[in-house]
């Protein structure tokens, strides 16, 4: 059992983490890496567990239910009472088109019903401010209550006794309750009415969404899940998507090992954009390729960083803040010195990620001979760095060295540009580029294939494994067939493979030997093994996979391969990545049952 039993409910501007008890624990505003107005996720400075969290207390609780509405992002949970009255909460971003334009305000709707007997309620609604270090002023009106921080205001409206709720007063439930949290702006209408109106249209949306989306035969409703789980991960204002909407949840218990990820990886981002793409998602792809165009804009030639905030910013500088941590296990990092790191496999996410514009004629804007020119830029600084040493794609703090996975990935650039010169009619820049792809194909053939083992290694003339490897037939460096590959594939398996689960590396890094397993490596072998023909033992570690998830069916980064627990920040874009991947490459087919 995980103890991230958490269901996510978001709009695309901001999102929240919603316990098995209807607590909402985690929800960071004005956006994905903004303060955590609520953070009982990662403890409270004060020690109090019920502070940093919205709660709703059934009085006698012994059981609780949770699940989203089919097809959509809204949460549904019922607590139940030992004297057999139970409540249902239904939980909500609200995201919906109101004249043409989208709506997706800053706010939660809460909507609390009583389903059978009398049952008796407590709401404990404690927001902080400032990574918890500052106590709001607390200001009330007849129908609503206002938090007031150092930076923001945030505001509750609801149709609750607000004596109760300020108090923190059990009472009895007669009737639904309604209750809006977002900014300091008064209502236009009463907030049951607002709420139920918004719960309408919003189950609408999503409705419509998942209808359009191109799904397998089999496992559809873990792809839905997926699907709409990497939407909620998108900031549709700038087009970024965050690798996962937490911090500092440890990849493994008591590591250190504890991150921020509530920014925009260009390596996860393009993972992201492909399994959309694959479900014929197109806005996701279309939405981040303005947020590539400014990052191109930026580079403007020079160094590209991994990593960005949500709005175009450089400087991610990490700092501790004063929580205790996930389970009491800090540190808490805000930040994350990542975006000083050279990773060089970053250049072909960004060519590769931006490829599809050039030959797909469904898109409203559709690239042309001058954003070839700005992705040049990227292939010629991929072409210079494909020997050179850098962190990795796993980001190794203290250690350099010339990556095979940063190699391949700057042949992808070099590769996609001469193929993307062939399409716009440029001869002679796809002579050019095919050129250094072959370069670049030449040399990780001979610097990285160790023949004393009988496979490509992580890094070059070196000899340890790396599960980024597995990538060299899903970006077309070699076909599957490739003796190389099989070979590759095989010594993996033989060295990081622990049960139906992948490690990334088993060889010692910056915090020791790793402890758990990294899922969307799990999703990568998934795919090679299918892709060499071991397609039943394929479907059956997805099967393991898949039972892995949560109650909601969502995934973190990582695994204890001896129990099953999820680790690491949640949820994990590479993770949901990892399921839609799969069951488009395991699935029959459709024919095979209509």
């Amino acid at each position: 059992m995980s103890s991230l039993d958490l269901a996510m409910i978001g709009n695309c501007s901001f999102a929240a983490l919603i316990d098995k008890n209807a607590r909402i624990t985690w929800c960071c505003l004005p956006r994905f890496d903004g303060d955590p107005v609520f953070h009982a996720l990662l403890g409270a400075p004060s020690g109090d567990d019920r502070d940093g969290a919205f709660s709703i207390e059934l009085e006698g609780q012994v059981r609780s239910e949770q699940e989203y509405v089919p097809n959509t992002a809204i949460v549904r949970t019922r607590l139940h009472a030992e004297d057999g009255s139970s409540v249902e909460i239904t939980d909500f971003a609200p995201r919906f088109y109101n004249n043409n334009r989208g709506f997706r305000p800053n706010a939660i709707a809460r909507r609390v019903r009583p389903v059978s007997g009398r049952p008796r309620v407590t709401f404990r609604i404690r927001p902080g401010f400032d990574y918890g270090r500052s106590k709001p002023e607390i200001t009330f009106g007849s129908n609503h209550i206002r938090w007031v921080g150092p930076d923001q205001v945030v505001r509750l409206t609801t149709n609750a006794p607000i004596t109760y709720v300020r108090s923190e007063t059990p009472f009895i439930l007669e009737r639904t309750l309604s209750f809006y949290f977002g900014p300091d702006e008064s209502l236009t209408d009463h907030p049951d009415t607002l709420c139920r109106a918004f719960e309408e249209k919003t189950e609408v949306y999503w409705q419509h969404w998942t209808r359009r989306l191109g799904l397998p035969l089999e496992w559809q409703e873990a792809v839905i899940r997926a699907a709409i789980t990497l939407k909620l991960c998108t900031n549709e204002e700038t087009g970024a998507i965050v690798a996962a909407v937490t911090t500092s949840i440890p990849e493994a218990a008591n590591t250190e090992r504890n991150w921020d990820y509530r920014f925009c990886w260009l390596r996860d981002a393009f993972f992201v954009v492909r399994a959309l793409n694959s479900l014929s998602e197109m806005e996701t792809m279309e939405n981040y390729l303005r947020y590539l165009s400014n990052i191109a804009a930026v580079m403007n030639g020079e160094h590209l960083q991994p990593v960005f905030g949500i709005g175009l910013e450089k400087d991610l500088i990490e700092t501790i803040v004063d929580l205790p941590g996930y389970r009491g296990m800090g540190p808490v990092r805000v930040g994350n010195q990542a975006y000083e790191h050279f990773q060089y496999d970053v250049y072909g996410n960004v060519v590769v990620g931006a490829a599809q514009a050039f030959f797909d004629e469904r898109l409203l804007h559709t690239f042309g001979e001058p954003e070839f020119r700005y992705l040049e830029t990227v292939g010629e600084r991929a072409y210079a760095m494909h020997d050179q040493p850098d962190a990795g794609m796993w980001e190794l703090r203290t250690r350099a060295r010339v990556h095979t996975s940063s190699s391949l990935m700057c042949w992808a650039a070099c590769d996609r540009l001469a193929k993307i010169a062939v399409k716009l009619e440029l001869e002679e820049r796809a002579r050019y580029w095919r050129e250094r792809a072959d370069q670049i194909h030449a040399t990780i053939c001979k610097r990285a294939w160790n023949p004393e083992i009988n496979s490509f290694v992580e890094s070059f003339e070196g000899r340890d494994m790396d599960a980024g490897l597995l990538l060299m037939a899903e970006v077309g460096f070699l076909p599957a067939s490739d003796p190389r590959f099989i070979a590759t594939v095989d010594r993996i398996g033989d060295r990081l493979r622990r049960g139906n689960h992948l490690f990334r590396y088993n060889a010692a890094d910056d915090f020791g030997t790793p402890e758990n397993a990294f899922n969307i490596c799990t999703f990568w072998y998934i795919d090679a093994l299918a892709r060499i023909g071991r397609k039943e033992e394929a479907r059956e570690i997805y099967e393991t996979m898949l039972s892995c998830r949560n109650h909601v069916g969502l995934l973190s980064e990582d695994i204890d391969t001896a129990t099953g627990e999820l680790w690491g920040n949640f949820p994990q874009t590479y993770s949901m990545v990892g399921i839609i991947n799969g069951a488009m490459r395991l699935s029959k087919g459709w024919e095979s049952a209509i």
